[in-house]
């Protein structure tokens, strides 16, 4: 199998402190703000951009984890770190690692539907665009063409050596 290389490293480091200068622009009047990452890269990027977020700016963050089964979001609950009044009246980013078709998006907003937030905005280092469902990535790093067979792999988990590759 044929692998392209779309992102190095520092290109990934790079896109990470935009979207980061990109939320604080958006939020720089908010006292606090949470970054949900879906479990697994999505929240390896959140870790991420919690991190060029406290060295840009004075913002509170809350970093949490959504817990949801990706190929089968209806299967299990999908499960968050924080209560519904934790989160009332706050503004959420909610972060993946790639958006395809929006599934994974779509459910890992789930759980924000039911409080009252201020905002919620999503953030990915991958848009492939082929979105079936109604959301859209707020903040992006890449925008990304791609046929619906090929894939996107990210390596994101130890800094240093993330990746991003088209296969």
């Amino acid at each position: 199998m044929n692998k392209t290389l779309i992102l190095n490293s520092k290109q990934i480091a790079q896109k990470i402190n935009r979207i980061a200068y990109e939320i604080y622009e958006n939020n720089y009047a908010e006292k606090e703000i949470i970054i949900a990452g879906i479990g697994g890269n999505g929240f390896f990027l959140a870790k991420r951009i919690v991190d060029a977020l406290q060295n840009i700016s004075p913002l509170k963050i809350k970093l949490i984890e959504i817990i949801i089964d990706k190929k089968n979001p209806l299967s299990k609950e999908i499960k968050i770190e924080l209560s519904d009044e934790e989160l009332k009246n706050k503004v959420i980013v909610l972060v993946d690692d790639v958006l395809n078709s929006g599934k994974t998006l779509i459910f890992g907003a789930k759980p924000f539907l039911s409080t009252p937030v201020k905002r919620l905005t999503t953030a990915v280092l991958v848009d492939r665009g082929h979105n079936r469902y109604p959301i859209k990535a707020d903040f992006v790093g890449l925008s990304l063409s791609t046929t619906l067979q090929e894939h996107i792999t990210v390596e994101i988990n130890i800094k240093g050596k993330e990746i991003v590759y088209l296969s």
